[in-house]
């Protein structure tokens, strides 16, 4: 709607509309704006909803509800926005047009989203055919982020349809997204240092000149002193820093602080062994995610435990016969097991084997290391401890096992591709148990990435199994080579963009793909019919789900007996060449990231990017010695255990100010005090200058990249979870236990 016409209909004045309204003094006081997408413009509801009986879109510019016949209260229908920060006691305005296909009456609401529901405002409003401009006062009776505006449309009698348009909330003395909490500008890793090795703060601190610091005991008391290094200006913040170095205190102890002038850090601890926990909860992660198996006390602890879920017990329709999303295929799998990607039930075939390879990788790497904790059984508490394997290798394959369910069979079309994904018919309500989910839930097609991300784990899988069990390790890489034979007839099934009840993990070039793929088959068979298909390089873009080219060069520099010496020569260049890169823009910054991105924007799971930058480093460590690449990556934890930007630890349970709400169904205690908060060694997302969640949007306006991050459930975008982040997280945290403990 043209913004003269919008004026016309709510009857306001140009300067409220451009965030100005007149006080009462005269002067211009600013009408601060809560709701997002209130004009519909875009043709777009989110991140407005409605309730599950009253369908809604937008038409014509307005969002419309059809409101059933037959509701008892005003709240059993309802179209909202939820995520609305408020503060108590402040006045606030809701205006709006809205318009109903009979004369009805219903209610403008602005409340809390969760338990207790508290009600600032509750007004009837008579609606009639013709769309009316409608304003509704009141104070708000609590201060939060998770307020609601909505229209109670239930209760009504017979059903009718509900248009809204033009929605405004305004009001307020801070603006949302006002007096963020930065912490302490003193910023530290706020778990702990190693007794041998660098240990440094980052100061946010104007001063031009080198200033005072002082490094205090438990008890107060001066145990080092220098002057800090000034850094200047660090762009991804907008901070000016300084660098506090006091590597050369080498006495354990806990609730160490540094002090510069009246600022003080959060506590921290010097260790002998500071990683050795991290390693084994970031590794515990799997676990508790695992779908399919019951998740018992004795391993995880009353406040974890929980039933199996996606069995096909009800109210699940379970994952044991799952059948393909309707009009793509004529049979059903069983493809139960497997991890739960991230904040939701889905399982993801391409990130689900970036993940498994990941930690089989890490058992590799500890194999060529010798580690001996890397290769126990019994590091972890889980059902398969103390069965002679290591229970890493243990992990990946209840990954792996899933990755081989949802291969498509003999005989059927697309034989020996591997199905996408699989996962709700629709999201999941938030909270929400696995065992609880009562959503249908389909097989998606076969894709071609897919499909490579099965050959190459599971030619992983059949390289390390073999010495293990042969049997499983034929399996593996009877798929795999099955899986590579289908993609190449098959090269171009990509998935589909967009949908509802899951992430599209969509992928329209996979010649990263292939290029990995056939790296790893080349790796297990020796057969060189593999090798043509190797040519992609490692560079400073790293790796992820989406691309996998780079994972080529890291398969030939951890088995450089099994390839060409070329290609080993030439891929332990790259290796080296780009972990001097990450190195050179890690200490570029005022903060520990190697990871920079070139265009100055941080991306989504920004934080697996900072630990798979890491991992780079470390490998150039393993084939060099040289102790620049080993400094380097174990200052990357200081960066993921709150030397950054926000003072935050993005590791729940590791430092005072952890995350602790990331964006999970179970892991909820936020929204329901009777469901835990994530365990200890959960990896947020991290970063995100996309904002694309509402809580992000209305929290985050207008952050420096390196502070768009906001540790609350309902930010997807920045505090999700992730089983390819967290596995960048477990092998960086075994490297760094392998270097310090």
């Amino acid at each position: 709607m043209p913004l003269t016409r919008r004026l016309a209909v709510l009857g306001l004045p140009l300067a409220l509309v451009l965030g100005f309204a007149p006080s009462a003094g005269g002067v211009e006081a600013v009408a601060y704006e809560r709701v997002l997408n209130g004009t519909f413009d875009n043709g777009l509801k989110s991140p407005w909803w409605s309730s599950g009986n009253a369908p809604s879109k937008v038409v014509e510019g307005r969002l419309c509800a059809d409101i059933p016949a037959g509701t008892t209260n005003p709240w059993d229908s309802v179209i909202a926005q939820n995520d609305i920060p408020l503060e108590a006691g402040q006045p606030y305005t809701l205006r709006f047009s809205a318009s109903a296909s009979r004369a009805v009456t219903v209610r403008a609401e602005l409340a809390l989203s969760d338990a207790p529901y508290t009600t600032s405002v509750n007004k009837p409003v008579a609606l009639t055919a013709e769309p009316k401009t409608f304003e509704v006062t009141g104070a708000a009776k609590t201060t939060g982020i998770h307020h609601r505006v909505a229209l109670q449309a239930g209760g009504t009698g017979a059903a009718y349809t509900l248009c809204v348009d033009d929605v405004s909330l305004t009001g307020g003395v801070v603006p949302p997204g006002g007096n963020r909490d930065f912490g302490p500008p003193v910023r530290v890793n706020q778990h702990g240092y190693p007794v041998a090795g660098i240990k440094r703060a980052t100061i946010s601190d104007p001063s031009k000149t080198p200033v005072d610091w002082q490094l205090r005991d438990a008890d107060g008391e001066t145990v080092a002193s220098g002057r800090t290094t000034v850094h200047g200006a660090d762009a991804m913040s907008g901070d000016h820093v300084h660098i506090a170095d006091f590597s050369s205190v080498r006495k354990i102890g806990s609730g160490y602080t540094l002090a510069v002038g009246d600022e003080m850090s959060l506590p921290f601890d010097i260790a002998k062994d500071p990683y050795d926990q991290l390693r084994r909860d970031s590794l515990a992660y799997f676990f508790h995610n695992r779908s399919g198996i019951e998740i018992g006390a004795e391993y995880v602890g009353e406040a974890h435990a929980r039933p199996a879920g996606h069995l096909g017990v009800a109210p699940n329709t379970g994952d044991t016969s799952a059948p393909c999303l309707p009009g793509t295929c004529d049979y059903s799998l069983d493809v139960r097991g497997g991890w739960y990607d991230a904040g939701d039930h889905g399982k993801y075939v391409v990130n689900g084997a970036l993940a498994a390879w990941q930690l089989t990788d890490l058992y590799e790497r500890s194999l060529h290391k010798l580690d001996i904790e890397g290769l126990r059984d019994g590091l972890l508490s889980i059902p398969e401890q103390d069965n002679r394997i290591p229970d890493v290798l243990d992990e990946a394959r209840w990954e792996m096992e899933f990755l081989l369910r949802m291969q498509v069979p003999e005989g059927k079309p697309l034989a020996g591709m591997a199905h996408h994904k699989i996962h709700d018919a629709a999201w999941t309500a938030h909270p929400m148990l696995p065992h609880k989910d009562p959503q249908p839930r389909y097989l998606h097609p076969p894709s071609t990435a897919a499909t490579l991300n099965l050959a190459a784990s599971a030619a992983q899988c059949a390289r390390v199994w073999r010495p293990l069990d042969r049997a499983f390790a034929d399996r593996c890489r009877s798929a795999a080579e099955t899986a590579w034979q289908a993609a190449l007839a098959h090269p171009d099934r990509y998935a589909p963009d967009g949908g509802v009840g899951g992430g599209p993990y969509d992928d329209t070039k996979v010649s990263d793909e292939f290029s990995w793929a056939a790296a790893e088959l080349f790796a297990t068979t020796g057969k060189r019919t593999y090798l043509g298909h190797v040519d992609t390089e490692l560079t400073t873009g790293g790796f992820s789900w989406k691309e996998t080219g780079a994972l080529a060069d890291l398969v030939i520099v951890r088995h450089p007996l099994r390839f060409p010496l070329d290609r080993v020569l030439a891929a332990r260049s790259r290796v080296i060449e780009v972990a001097d890169r990450h190195v050179r823009d890690m200490k570029a910054q005022g903060y520990p990231n190697p990871s920079l991105p070139s265009d100055g924007r941080y991306a989504w799971g920004s934080s697996s990017s900072t630990a798979n930058s890491a991992m780079v480093i470390a490998m150039a460590y393993d084939l060099t010695h040289r102790d620049t690449y080993r400094a380097a990556a174990l200052e990357s934890m200081d960066y993921l255990l709150g030397r950054n930007a926000l003072s935050q630890s993005y590791i729940s349970g590791y430092g005072e100010r952890a995350s602790h709400n990331q964006h999970h169904r179970h892991w909820a205690h936020q929204v329901d005090p009777k469901l835990p908060s994530p365990p200890a060694g959960s990896l947020a997302g991290g970063p995100n200058s996309g904002l694309e969640d509402p809580v992000a949007q209305q929290n985050l306006p207008g952050c420096a990249p390196a502070t768009c991050y906001i540790d609350d459930l309902g930010s997807w975008s920045t505090n999700e979870v992730a089983i390819n982040w967290n596995s960048a997280l477990a092998w960086i945290s075994a490297f760094a236990d392998d270097e310090t403990g």
